[in-house]
């Protein structure tokens, strides 16, 4: 079975290419964990049909599949051109003017959507557009008109992104669309929620709260991409602990820090995530070519194995998969890679947590299970869980051995899909005694293909039934 022996989990975003028909089908069966719902594009209606689809696929194929519906978050933009676009030169003045119309931009000027530019730049800051393919140097703020020096000239057309060098624009991260969203999310009972650009941990704690008041108990993914964020570790860290998933978004971070900076940052954020008990996803371009090409490059190769021995729970296709000519290509091109990189030592050997002390019972459980797991013949991990909170904390350790989440619920099951090394098995326990529940997860495992007869498998449990965080038991068991 492939979804056993991949650890790594595959997000991949839906869009019009996924909407082809039998495509869904072709993208679940090579591989794919997560579905990525991205709110900056197409309607509410497209969204709902999609989640629909993919849950109608997925039961099909008898298999869970988490949702994750990916909030647009401000719009740090420029305005219009009338003829669509200018071509700056290096040395050219240039404008962002608030007062310009919205469609009125020249080869002088244009005007603003994110209007609060103004207030939150001043003389020599620099200023990113596009994606840093241009950057103008602010020489002096006139009222609601920041006017610029063209410092990396090139074509710059409607509606580019913003980005100051350093970081610090003001935005607030959820805008009223957002909240919209999030209703819209609720009504597609999202597994995972997605804030764009939060600055701080109380941006993470706002967006939960508004999940909540809608109905939604989706746990929550913050995307890094403000310099601000990782400009110093007690802030990096606080918004981690307000998070349940913490997305390396290189895009606009790496716009905000530099592309140099990257790499150490990306190995940072993702020991931090597993030091404190999150989960990370490593995105953008990471299989870019493949949206017109059949196979990846090189360095993109080498780019995915890198997130896996940097120890990502998962990588995340956008473009390839929404708008690509070949996404299941694409998804069965990462999973190899993926796989391969598994082999590797480094992701099988683990110091975790080693000298701490241990305060809460299940993390007693879960740790020492997963130890016992790598320095012994145990073929796999079966935890019976309500939260999926045990086979989380088990996936921070490195291990070659699979970990199964047993529950009774299915948004439990979904949940896991995101847990790097950890597979979800739909159970029914009710009414059932111990030793029974004990057949009942063997009989199981036996049916899933993992093990048989004379093998051996650590099974982790509560001595209470449906009691979150009750996880205190610890057996292996020889079939």
């Amino acid at each position: 079975m492939n979804r056993v022996l991949r650890r790594t989990k595959i997000v991949a975003t839906l869009g019009p290419a996924t909407d082809r028909p039998g495509e869904l089908d072709k993208l679940l069966q090579a591989g794919v964990d997560v579905v990525r719902i991205n709110m900056s594009h197409g309607t509410a209606a497209d969204h709902q049909q999609r989640v629909k689809n993919v849950r109608e696929a997925a039961a099909r194929q008898k298999r869970e599949v988490a949702v994750l519906v990916d909030l647009q978050g401000p719009k740090i933009r420029i305005g219009r051109f009338k003829e669509g676009k200018v071509e700056l030169q290096e040395g050219d003045n240039f404008a962002l003017d608030c007062r310009v119309g919205i469609a009125d931009g020249d080869i002088t000027q244009v005007g603003l959507i994110y209007t609060q530019l103004p207030q939150d730049v001043g003389p020599d800051d620099q200023l990113l557009l596009d994606d840093g393919r241009v950057v103008l140097q602010v020489v002096k703020v006139v009222g609601e008109r920041v006017e610029c020096r063209v410092l990396v000239g090139g074509d710059l057309s409607d509606n580019k992104g913003i980005n100051l060098l350093g970081g610090g624009l003001s935005a607030a991260a959820l805008t009223d669309k957002d909240k919209e969203d999030i209703l819209i999310a609720a009504e597609m009972q999202a597994d995972y929620l997605a804030i764009s650009f939060p600055r701080t941990a109380e941006d993470v704690e706002v967006c939960r709260q508004l999940a909540r008041q809608a109905g939604l108990e989706a746990h929550i993914v913050s995307k890094i991409e403000r310099a601000e964020v990782v400009a110093d570790d007690a802030t990096l860290d606080a918004v981690i602990l307000a998070s349940d998933v913490v997305m390396i978004a290189r895009g606009d971070l790496g716009v905000e820090v530099g592309d140099a900076k990257l790499p150490e940052l990306q190995k940072k954020i993702i020991k931090r995530a597993r030091h404190l008990n999150r989960i990370t996803i490593t995105a953008t371009q990471m299989m870019e070519s493949m949206i017109e090409n059949a196979i990846p490059t090189r360095a993109e190769v080498f780019d995915v194995a890198n997130a896996v021995m940097d120890g990502t729970d998962a990588v995340m296709l956008s473009g390839e998969t929404a708008t690509g000519r070949y996404p299941s290509r694409v998804v069965e091109a990462m999973s190899g890679i993926c796989m391969e990189a598994e082999k590797s030592c480094t992701t099988r050997k683990s110091t975790h947590r080693i000298d701490q002390t241990f305060e809460a019972v299940d993390e007693i459980i879960a740790m020492a299970s997963m130890y016992a797991a790598n320095h012994s013949s145990i073929k796999c991990l079966a935890a019976l869980t309500e939260s999926g909170n045990t086979p989380l904390l088990m996936s921070r350790i490195s291990s070659g051995l699979p970990i199964f989440a047993l529950t009774p619920h299915v948004d439990t099951c979904r949940r896991v899909c995101l847990y790097r090394g950890v597979y979800p098995s739909l159970i029914s326990y009710t009414g059932l005694n111990a030793s029974e529940i004990r057949q009942q997860v063997l009989n199981q495992l036996l049916q899933e293909g993992v093990v048989q007869p004379g093998d051996r498998v650590l099974l982790t449990r509560g001595e209470q039934q449906g009691a979150l965080g009750g996880t205190n038991r610890m057996e292996v068991i020889t079939l």
